[in-house]
C-alpha cells in the first residue's frame, strides 16, 4: 500500500509515494514490503518488494535508488553518470539525502523511527529524498538537501 501527500500529488511530472509495510513478499520478522537492501531479509524478497515499489513509481527497478543511511547531514547529487551505474548493497553511497534532475529516477529514503522527507520543485524538475533522524536533523540534513537541490536548478 502507498500513501501520497496532496501537496506533492498535484505536481506535474513528479510522482511520489510513502510505502507502508503492506503488499510485500517478505516473511518472518520481515513480513512486509521490506525494501531494505542492507537488511538480513532474503535478497529475492527485497528485490521483488523493490520491484513493486518501482512499478508504482513508473520506473525500472534498478532506477529506484536508496542510500546506505548513516544518520549524517550528507547529501548526494545523482547525475547521469551515477544514475547509469548499478548500485550494489556494498557500493551505495553513505549519506542521508539524494537529489536529482535526471528523468526516470526514483529516490528513496527508508525510515522506522526517523522521518522520510521528500522535496520537489516542479518548475525546475528536481526532486530529493532525505532520511531525517535526530542526528541528521540536528546536523542540517534538510538544509543540505535543499542546497543540493538548488545546485541542480
Amino acid at each position: 500500500m502507498m500513501l501520497q501527500s496532496p501537496a506533492l500529488a498535484g505536481l506535474r511530472g513528479i510522482r511520489h509515494a510513502f510505502f507502508t509495510r503492506e503488499g510485500g513478499v517478505s516473511q518472518g520478522i520481515y513480513a512486509s514490503l521490506n525494501g531494505g537492501i542492507g537488511s538480513n531479509d532474503h535478497p529475492d524478497h527485497v528485490r521483488e518488494n523493490r520491484a513493486r515499489m518501482a512499478k508504482a513509481l513508473h520506473v525500472a527497478p534498478d532506477k529506484l535508488l536508496t542510500l546506505y543511511q548513516v544518520h549524517s547531514a550528507d547529501a548526494v547529487i545523482v547525475d547521469e553518470a551515477i544514475a547509469a551505474s548499478p548500485w550494489t548493497p556494498q557500493e551505495r553511497p553513505r549519506a542521508d539525502a539524494l537529489v536529482t534532475n535526471v528523468p526516470g529516477i526514483a529516490l528513496g529514503a527508508t525510515a522506522a523511527d526517523c522521518g522520510p522527507i521528500l522535496f520537489a520543485d516542479e518548475s525546475a524538475g528536481v526532486i530529493g529524498a532525505a532520511h531525517a533522524g535526530w542526528k541528521g536533523a540536528q546536523g542540517g540534513i534538510l538544509i543540505k538537501n535543499a542546497e543540493a537541490l538548488e545546485r541542480l536548478e
